[in-house]
């Protein structure tokens, strides 16, 4: 799988070539092949706020990276062309970017389909009447509010995504153009980031949206993304690598146990939290059962069955909770998303009573807090609707345990002691 005697493959770091003013051209930041030319039409930048005298072009701010810096993760050679540089009228900025494309050896094919995405509809329209005039633009993905979506230059030759800000009575479409409509957007700039009207969850929506529209146009690029995943998962269960586990990660990655609140965001607090509370607090038996794989156009969702003896603090997991020596199968659900060829996130879920309750943590009752009718001064418990090891039983195979047992739950009368 990998060699931690070997040193990890270090982040590339962004060096970007300015073609022309408000024309910039960044090459992949992907380490297992590039793709195609993708030209990203965006506002002219501002200093970002985190980074001192650095454009916003080049930004990573709470984990959120600028559109240039992300689809050079994703794998593509980007050419972003600013709203200033359709100014002058000098030069056709999409005719060079086209022509820089070609020329540009990590663009792969040289000569392939170029997609293109306008993060914003006015320069959508400044744009667009170029586009006839350069076949290799096979797809344009496009961001509007619904109040201005008629406006929107049509370009025939061209297959269009659009996503549309604001609440919307229907979504039309007509040939050749797919819509989306994001009725809590507050506007177009919803995918844009460093300004109020950034959304990140409509935003990734829409840019898995967007990867499954163009990776078909322009074939790729495409990365083994189960062997991403499990190359990660060796490095942390299996050599128990720290910087080889996060050399399969983004430059600005998070991880999210849910029900704990556990893990990291960014590079440096989530490598502190592998090397102190992750890589070294699990369990030398640990096991990860593999119960279901769903692949995506950017991302893998795993059932598993978490196998431990807690011979240890697993402070991630339980919190506090001094070794008990019990053997623990706990149901989880990891939703990772990779971003081309390296991990930007994972989301693990599970249930956290069944852990207690295999532990015997968790009491079969619990005292009901709540007043009922005509039970004045009377107690009542209720039985916790929580499993053990039935609920790893059931996810392994449906027929282990019945199902709607826990129907039958209910409270308890409690005998007051008198004094």
């Amino acid at each position: 799988m990998g060699d931690t005697n070997a040193a990890p493959v270090p982040i590339p770091v962004p060096y970007p070539t300015e073609l022309s003013s408000g024309i910039l051209l960044l090459r992949p930041l992907s380490r297992k092949g590039n793709g195609p030319g993708l030209i990203v039409l965006a506002h002219n930048p501002k200093t970002s706020n985190t980074n001192s005298g650095t454009s916003s072009s080049l930004a990573i701010e709470d984990g959120v990276p600028s559109p240039l810096i992300k689809w050079a993760e994703e794998g593509y050679t980007v050419v972003e062309i600013q709203e200033q540089a359709f100014g002058d009228g000098k030069e056709n900025p999409l005719q060079l970017a086209v022509e820089e494309l070609s020329r540009c050896e990590q663009c792969q094919p040289q000569d392939g389909p170029i997609g293109l995405i306008s993060y914003d509809p006015r320069v959508w329209n400044l744009a667009a009447p170029s586009l006839a005039s350069l076949p290799t633009i096979l797809g344009a993905v496009i961001y509007s509010d619904v109040s201005k979506a008629a406006s929107l230059t049509y370009v025939p030759s061209v297959s269009i995504l659009q996503h549309l800000a604001g609440p919307a009575k229907s979504t039309p479409e007509s040939k050749g153009v797919k819509v989306y409509n994001y009725p809590t957007a507050a506007s177009a700039l919803f995918a844009t980031p460093f300004q109020k009207d950034f959304h990140y969850a409509n935003e990734a929506v829409s840019h898995t949206r967007n990867l499954t529209f163009l990776k078909k146009l322009m074939n790729g690029p495409y990365f083994d993304l189960e062997a991403i995943w499990e190359e990660h998962t060796y490095y942390e269960f299996e050599n128990r690598s720290v910087p080889h586990t996060m050399a399969t990660m983004v430059q600005e990655p998070y991880v999210n146990h849910i029900p704990t609140l556990t893990g990291g965001i960014g590079r440096d607090r989530l490598t502190d939290f592998y090397q102190n509370h992750f890589i070294w607090n699990n369990p030398e038996d640990a096991e990860l059962e593999l119960i279901s794989r769903t692949v995506g156009i950017d991302r893998v969702i795993d059932e598993f069955i978490y196998k431990i003896t807690h011979n240890l603090v697993v402070d991630w997991l339980l919190p506090g909770i001094p070794p008990t020596n019990r053997k623990l199968e706990i149901p989880m659900t990891a939703v990772v998303n990779i971003r081309g060829d390296r991990l930007y996130h994972e989301h693990i879920a599970w249930d956290q009573t069944t852990a207690l309750v295999q532990m015997d943590l968790l009491p079969e009752y619990l005292p009901y807090p709540y007043a009922l009718p005509n039970a004045e001064g009377r107690k009542f418990e209720y039985r916790v609707p929580a499993a053990g090891r039935e609920t790893a039983e059931k996810m392994r195979d449906k027929n282990s345990v019945a199902s709607n047992g826990m129907f039958g739950f209910g409270i308890r009368e409690v005998k007051i002691n008198s004094k």
